[in-house]
């Protein structure tokens, strides 16, 4: 992923704020772990995100403001969501999809091989907030 999303403004901390004036360092945080695709889909109503990660790297725990849809290709995704008192995991695998809803704080691991998937949304990605959980983070 480009490691200057500190400064998203759709990138919100909990508790409130921006994720830039948050204690944590998006690119020493995600060094490597994910790649983002460029090559374009030409499919302009499909709201999506394809995504390649690194094996074992854990996306840190966050939530949105919309539900997301999670497909995956290759490899696997070991997520963790819900909230403290009612936590679930489940491993998602190639042809499994993953939904999140809004507003629920999740965590994915990818398994040992990495794991290639895409999200999807049902607005454009423009719309999308994303808000980060103080869990999975390198400090600054």
């Amino acid at each position: 992923m480009d490691l200057n999303q500190q400064n998203t403004p759709s990138y919100l901390w909990q508790g409130g704020g921006l994720l830039a004036d948050a204690p944590v360092d998006f690119a020493a945080t995600f060094d490597g772990g994910m790649w983002v695709t460029t090559k374009p889909i030409d499919v302009p109503r499909f709201n999506r995100n394809p995504l390649r990660v690194r094996p074992h790297f854990t996306v840190p725990r966050h939530h949105h403001n919309i539900d997301e849809m999670l497909f995956v290709f290759a490899g696997e995704y070991h997520i963790e969501f819900g909230y403290p008192d009612d936590v679930q995991t489940v491993v998602v695998k190639p042809g499994d999809v993953f939904l999140s809803r809004a507003g629920t704080p999740y965590t994915m691991t990818a398994g040992p091989e990495g794991v290639t998937y895409i999200e999807t949304w049902q607005v454009p990605v423009t719309q999308l907030q994303t808000v980060w959980h103080d869990f999975g983070w390198v400090h600054r």
